[in-house]
């Protein structure tokens, strides 16, 4: 047996779901004995962690997954493994169009790379892609990061949006329990960790599952009561959580947003369209008026706070006066940032088989008006910034210029100073903010933490 340690390399496409996945995935391979190599060329084991959100995302796999089917033919002792959405949606037909394959392996069985891997190195071709009940996560992930840090709540989606493959391809909301979620913060903090973002496809579903209520019949495990839970723990100074639906967005957990000061100023909740009759043939569960009294509501409480969302042009059936509605809203809202595609038909969704599809072109066109108008409105939103100071949390050296570190704002405007990232990874620095772009921040650093005298 060679002494020398087999190597392995990760490409993660998508949310940050599959983020949090693939650094669990490391960890586990990592436990294995593996080393992260940064060249896949070099890499004994390589997994694609695969999102099917989008078809340009898949065609992208396909694409890396043809050149590694060719190096396996010179190396038959690389491992090729196809994890998350695109393998659960393929499942074996990704084995017959790609016959090199080790591994196909869907994003619940994440946990389970270890058991799968020892099939796979008895000699066997494994597909990985039935419904289970999502194994505790034990295996400590390699982190992306050492300031800031994704912990899951909640895995899987019950929502049957008409466009979206996510239930299909990662099962039904499973909710880890508090004490999980609160044990793998406290090791974070432990590390040194200081920003923790708390994940799910449909974060205010979070305990649903979860047995327990109050004598008056109210859920005890919520969103809002996980935040209580876990708001004290030592070492992690900010909290954030993502992704929100606001069907399910409540007053309560604005208000514990408001009164905890760890938790940050700052809400991602997708609208996806702003027109009621396009929202209904999503199946989205709520109207434009529903959705701005949630956005009246937050800034009722929390008059300062970052809101950003998603959204869809091109939906199948759109009119011209629909889309428009949709400008209208971001033209009436004033968001601080929103992610935009245009419409995508995936496979197994009702929309998909519509016959009202829409042209590229329209689709092209609308996703290219809507994201001017994204960035005249998030520039408006940012001038607010200037000459304030803003606690910024540094994460990196800024790749573009040595000199400056970058972090985030409580609101996760992205934020450039000059500064030593020696000094100041990790720590909170108040910055006077000078100049403000639609997307980021520059400013000057007034006062450094210094380095504690040993």
């Amino acid at each position: 047996m060679s002494s020398i340690p087999r190597r392995y390399h990760i490409t993660t496409f998508g949310c940050q779901m599959n983020k949090a996945d693939s650094e669990r995935m490391a960890g586990i391979l990592e436990n294995m004995g593996f080393q992260f190599s940064e060249d896949p060329n070099q890499a004994d084991l390589i997994l694609y962690n695969t999102c099917s959100i989008r078809d340009n995302a898949e065609h992208k796999v396909y694409s890396y997954l043809g050149r590694q089917a060719k190096r396996k033919l010179q190396q038959p002792n690389l491992t090729l493994i196809v994890a998350g959405c695109v393998a659960q949606q393929e499942g074996e037909a990704l084995l017959r169009r790609v016959p090199e394959l080790d591994m196909v392996m869907g994003p619940q069985h994440a946990n389970r790379l270890e058991d799968l891997l020892e099939q796979v190195f008895a000699g066997n071709q494994v597909v990985a892609t039935e419904a289970v009940h999502i194994m505790e996560d034990i295996t400590k992930p390699r982190r992306e990061s050492q300031v800031t840090a994704w912990v899951n709540v909640i895995y899987g989606c019950n929502e049957r949006c008409t466009y979206c493959i996510v239930p299909s391809v990662r099962g039904i909301e499973q909710s880890r329990t508090p004490e999980a979620i609160r044990a793998e913060m406290e090791e974070l903090g432990r590390q040194g960790y200081k920003e923790v973002t708390l994940l799910g496809q449909n974060i205010d579903a979070y305990g649903r599952d979860l047995p327990g209520t109050t004598p008056e019949g109210r859920n005890l495990h919520t969103l809002t009561d996980l935040l209580y839970f876990v708001h004290d723990v030592p070492g992690i100074e900010r909290i954030r959580f993502a992704t929100s639906h606001p069907r399910y967005f409540t007053e309560r957990l604005i208000r514990a947003c408001q009164e905890l000061p760890k938790v940050c100023e700052h809400f991602h909740i997708p609208f996806q369209s702003g027109d009621n009759e396009v929202l209904k043939a999503m199946a989205r569960g709520y109207t434009h008026e529903k959705y701005r009294r949630i956005i009246d509501m937050i800034r009722h409480y929390m008059p300062d706070a970052s809101i950003s969302a998603d959204a869809i042009v091109g939906f199948p059936g759109e009119t011209e006066e629909q889309f428009e509605n949709t400008l209208k809203l971001l033209e009436e809202i004033s968001f601080d940032m929103l992610n935009t595609a245009a419409y995508s038909p995936r496979p197994g969704t009702p929309a998909a088989v519509w016959e009202n599809q829409l042209s590229e072109e329209v689709k092209s066109d609308r996703l290219q008006r809507l994201n001017h108008l994204v960035s005249i409105k998030a520039a408006e939103r940012s001038q607010r910034y200037l000459g304030r100071i803003e606690e910024v949390l540094v994460e990196e050296q800024n790749a573009k210029d040595p000199t400056q570190v970058m972090g985030r704002t409580r609101g996760n405007r992205l934020t450039f100073f000059t500064g030593d990232i020696n000094q100041l990874k990790g720590q909170l620095v108040q910055v006077k903010i000078t100049e403000s772009r639609a997307f980021s921040l520059s400013g000057e650093a007034i006062s450094v933490p210094q380095p504690a005298l040993v």
